[in-house]
């Protein structure tokens, strides 16, 4: 990486920075979902925002007393916060509601109590425990808020009876109908749920997980499968899978890194051959994911013989309407960096419709033609945090593998890794 790719990076990480600086509710800590007028916090942003400030003040941006501020304002809100059954509590059971109040931070807009954005808060919790590890007071209270907090999570009753972990659970209509069955984002919580000190998930979870795992190939790779590019990237902002194995992996005679880097390669691929004649795709064009998208309302659109979506869980080979999402190829530094940064530049330089204060925004649809039938694109205005905090932490991962590193240190981490079956590289074993 030369002094331009550096300073370019790194001109990313702080505009992503400011997202949490600035969407920050100081009183709670909790963080604003997105940038849309009113938005709800998410939990899941503020798991991100919680290891951000980690890379920010190893970095220089932020003093260490500000970092140490923003992570105390966080958990001494969580550890107080109302856990209960009713509907406009924070949490039950130990996990959280996906979207909160920024302001009472209660229950906001109905939402479900997800494992999995619960999941994401306790990755970046247990960072800033290990990243906070001096005597003061209050670098002292934020490890004993941070065990607290992990500790008193209930994941055999997410499991509700059955053999995998329910997606979420409501007041009104208890658990949601899905389980977290692989090959998903899930993987991040059979770890943390796996490695728990109190009320841990059976090893016999993690079989039920993999057990549907899909062992596919697209353009030439073969890989544990899962369309959007975004599955392929979240474990990893905080687990480096570089060298170890579990059983599955282990018969592959790879590991979830490489499975990733040849994700990242299909992504790319697809937008090359491009099947559906999308317009702009190509070799420096791509990354579909989980995303915003061109139509406002929850019903597609056809224009062209295609249907257009708003919010969807896209990926390769579909659900495809055209809609790209730069943030992705900025995350997919750590696995393939010789098309990321191409992809990066490309982004910058031939959109500028797409760059604002935070950086990238979220994604555009070329191939959109709008209501007059312009042929002027589709791009969006808004940013999330569920998409900034892995652009912080992913370049910081290819740069200096700093969370990684850190996140070496957890037992919990350690032990979640072990049960679930990883072995060899740096777990030193087998």
């Amino acid at each position: 990486m030369n002094d331009q790719d550096t300073e370019l990076l790194e001109h990313l990480q702080r505009q992503a920075l400011r997202y949490f600086v600035d969407l920050a509710q100081p009183a709670n800590g909790l963080v604003a979902d997105s940038t849309w007028e009113g938005s709800p916090a998410s939990i899941a942003a503020v798991g991100f925002a919680l290891s951000v400030y980690l890379v920010a003040v190893e970095r220089g941006w932020l003093a260490r007393v500000e970092g140490e501020e923003r992570v105390l304002a966080t958990l001494r809100f969580l550890a107080k916060s109302h856990q209960g059954p009713e509907p406009d509590a924070t949490g039950y059971r130990g996990f959280y509601y996906h979207f909160l109040d920024m302001q009472s931070g209660q229950r906001a807009i109905g939402s479900e109590l997800s494992t999995i954005d619960t999941t994401i808060l306790m990755a970046g919790i247990l960072s800033a425990s290990l990243y906070f590890d001096r005597e003061g007071a209050g670098e002292r209270e934020i490890r004993r808020l941070a065990d607290a907090l992990y500790r008193r999570i209930d994941w055999q009753w997410a499991l509700d009876g059955g053999e995998a972990v329910r997606h979420g659970w409501t007041p009104e209509g208890g658990f949601l109908y899905h389980r977290w069955y692989g090959y998903d984002e899930g993987l991040l919580l059979y770890l943390l749920g796996l490695g728990a000190p109190e009320q841990p998930l059976p090893e016999a979870s993690y079989d039920a997980f993999t057990s549907t795992y899909r062992w596919e190939a697209y353009y030439g790779q073969q890989i544990v499968y899962a369309a959007p590019l975004f599955i392929h990237h979240f474990p990893h902002v905080w687990v480096d899978f570089r060298g170890i194995q579990d059983d599955f992996m282990g018969r592959q005679g790879m590991d979830y890194f490489e499975n990733s880097r040849r994700a990242t390669l299909m992504h790319q691929q697809h937008a090359i051959q491009n099947p559906h004649g999308m317009k702009d795709y190509g070799e420096n064009t791509w990354g579909i994911t989980a995303s915003e998208g061109p139509i406002g309302g929850t019903e597609p659109v056809e224009m062209d013989g295609r249907r257009f979506y708003g919010y969807l869980a896209r990926g390769v080979p579909e659900p495809d309407d055209g809609t790209l999402s730069p943030w992705t190829a900025i995350t997919s530094l750590p696995f393939a960096p010789e098309i990321a940064l191409p992809a990066i530049r490309h982004y910058l330089a031939s959109y500028p419709q797409l760059l604002g204060e935070y950086g990238l925004r979220c994604s555009l649809n070329p191939s959109w033609r709008g209501e007059a039938g312009e042929e002027a694109g589709w791009f969006s205005g808004h940013y999330y945090g569920i998409n900034e905090g892995p652009v912080v932490l992913m370049i910081e991962n290819y740069r200096s593998g700093f969370l990684w590193e850190l996140m070496k240190r957890s037992p919990y981490l350690i032990a979640g890794l072990q049960r679930a079956g990883f072995r060899r590289g740096w777990l030193g074993e087998g």
